[in-house]
C-alpha cells in the first residue's frame, strides 16, 4: 500500500492539489516535504501530533520530512482558525520556544538517520534577514489584495478586523515554501485544513517567481489533514486541567496515558487510524473488540499504550501503567514519590511540619474531616486510608513511617476522595 492510499484509508486526507500528479511524484521520487510549527509556547501539544505523525508516515515510506520551526513567523502570528489577534512575544521568548520545539521534534522524527533523515529548519534564518523593500518587491508583488481577501484565513476575520501584521502572515508562509523549494528541493507542504489558503499561496509564489508553468517537469503540491473533532462535541486536546502537552514536565506521562485511555468509544477507532502506526489489520481486530466487548476498553488501552510510547518512551509507558494499576487497586506502596506526584497532581493538598501529630488532628487541619467528632467516626468506620492502607486506630500518630520518601502522605477518605499532605 503506497503512502497516499494508506492516508486515504485512515481518513487522513482533507484536500490535495493535483492528487494524480502527487501520487505519480511520490512513486517516482524520494520527496522532500515540510510542515511548519510556530513557537507559541515552550512545548508542542497533542493538537500538533497529527501533522507530526503525517511527516513520520512519509518518512517511513521513504520520503524526507522537514520540520520547520517558525522562529520568524512566530513573531507575527497566524490568523488561521482564530477570531482575534494573537499576543506578540519578544524575540527572546520566541527563540526559547523555538529551541524547545526543535528538541521535541527531534525526539519524534528520525534525524540524522539514513538517506531520508528528517531535517529541522527555522524560518528566522531567512525572514529576519529580509529587508522590507526586498520582501515587498520579491514576494508582495506576486499577490493581489483581492487574492488574499478571498482566503478563508483572512475573509473570516474581515468583519471583526485584522491587522496588517497578521494579514501579511500568508506572504511569509509562502516565502517559507519558496525558500525550502530553492534550498532543499522541497516539493510538498502539509498542514491542517485551516492551512489550505496559506499552502496554495506558497505554491502560487513558487510558480510565479520561478515560472514553473512553462516547465512541466517541475511541480509543487499541497496536502491537508482534517481538523480533529470529537463525537461529544468537545474540543480535542483539552481537559479540565487545560491543554495536553507533549512536554512531560507540563503533562506527565501518566496524565498523557490517561487522556487517551479515556477516549470515547465513538472516537477510539478514528484516533487509532489517525495517530497510531498500527496496521489496518490490527485496527480491524480492535473494531471487533469495541463492537463485542466495549466494557473491556481494549482499543482505548492500545491507543494509550501506542501514543505514550511514541511521544515519551517504553519506560514512561510502563510507569504510567504501573501508576494506573496501583491507583485502581489502592495499593500505593510500590510507587515512588515521583510516580505518586504524577498520579495525585490535581488532588487537594495541604502543607504541614514534620512533627508527629494525631491522625484526628491532621484530618481536621487538612480539612479532610470537618470536625474531630466526624474524624473519629471516619476512622472507626474504616473510611480513612494512609498511603492505601486502612487505619482504624483512634490513637494513631502520623509520623515518619507514614511519609512517602519523607515528602508527603496520601490520605483517602471513603472510596474516591484523595488528599495530599506535604511536609515542609
Amino acid at each position: 500500500m503506497d503512502i497516499l492510499e494508506d492516508l486515504k484509508k485512515r481518513g487522513l486526507i482533507q484536500q490535495t492539489t493535483d492528487e494524480e500528479g502527487l501520487e505519480k511524484h511520490l512513486q517516482e521520487n524520494r520527496v522532500k516535504l515540510y510542515c511548519g510549527f510556530d513557537p507559541t509556547a515552550d512545548s508542542l501539544h497533542i493538537g500538533h501530533l497529527l501533522p507530526v505523525t503525517i511527516l513520520k508516515r512519509f518518512q517511513e515510506a521513504g520520503h524526507s520530512p522537514i520540520a520547520l520551526v517558525g522562529g520568524g513567523t512566530g513573531m507575527i502570528g497566524d490568523p488561521s482558525g482564530r477570531s482575534t489577534e494573537r499576543s506578540l512575544n519578544t524575540t527572546e521568548v520566541v527563540k526559547g520556544f523555538a529551541d524547545a520545539l526543535k528538541g521535541q521534534l527531534a525526539g519524534l522524527l528520525k534525524f540524522d538517520e539514513g538517506e531520508n533523515a528528517a531535517v529541522a529548519r527555522n524560518n528566522a534564518d531567512w525572514l529576519t534577514g529580509t529587508s522590507i523593500i526586498d520582501f515587498l518587491r520579491d514576494t508582495g508583488k506576486h499577490f493581489s489584495i483581492n487574492y488574499m481577501l478571498a482566503k478563508d484565513s483572512v475573509a473570516s476575520r474581515i468583519e471583526n478586523g485584522i491587522s496588517f501584521t497578521e494579514f501579511s502572515y500568508m506572504l511569509l508562509q509562502s516565502l517559507d515554501f519558496l525558500r525550502l523549494y530553492e534550498e532543499e528541493n522541497c516539493t510538498l507542504q502539509i498542514g491542517g485544513s485551516d492551512q489550505w489558503g496559506n499552502i496554495t499561496a506558497g505554491m502560487e509564489l513558487i510558480r510565479r517567481s520561478r515560472d514553473l508553468e512553462s516547465n512541466a517537469e517541475v511541480k509543487v503540491f499541497g496536502l491537508t489533514v482534517p481538523l480533529i473533532t470529537k463525537a461529544d462535541g468537545t474540543k480535542f486536546g483539552k481537559t479540565a486541567g487545560g491543554a495536553v502537552w507533549l512536554d512531560p514536565k507540563k503533562t506527565s506521562p501518566y496524565e498523557f496515558y490517561q487522556f487517551w485511555l479515556n477516549t470515547d468509544d465513538r472516537d477510539v477507532i478514528k484516533f487509532l487510524n489517525y495517530f497510531t502506526f498500527l496496521s489496518h489489520e490490527e485496527i480491524a481486530e480492535l473494531v471487533k473488540e469495541v463492537e463485542t466487548a466495549p466494557e473491556k476498553r481494549v482499543a482505548q488501552k492500545r491507543l494509550a499504550e501506542e501514543m505514550t510510547k511514541f511521544v515519551h518512551s517504553e519506560e514512561a509507558l510502563n510507569q504510567a501503567i504501573r501508576i494506573s494499576e496501583s491507583l485502581f487497586s489502592g495499593n500505593l506502596k510500590e510507587l515512588t514519590a515521583d510516580e505518586i506526584m504524577q498520579g495525585f497532581k490535581d488532588v487537594p493538598s495541604v502543607e504541614t511540619d514534620k512533627s508527629p501529630k494525631p491522625l484526628i488532628d491532621l484530618l481536621v487541619e487538612a480539612k479532610i474531616s470537618p470536625s474531630k467528632r466526624q474524624a473519629r467516626e471516619d476512622i472507626q468506620n474504616g473510611a480513612i486510608y494512609l498511603n492505601g492502607e486502612r487505619v482504624q486506630d483512634l490513637q494513631h500518630e502520623v509520623g515518619e513511617a507514614d511519609r512517602i520518601e519523607g515528602k508527603f502522605t496520601i490520605v483517602r477518605r471513603g472510596k474516591k476522595k484523595y488528599f495530599m499532605v506535604k511536609y515542609s
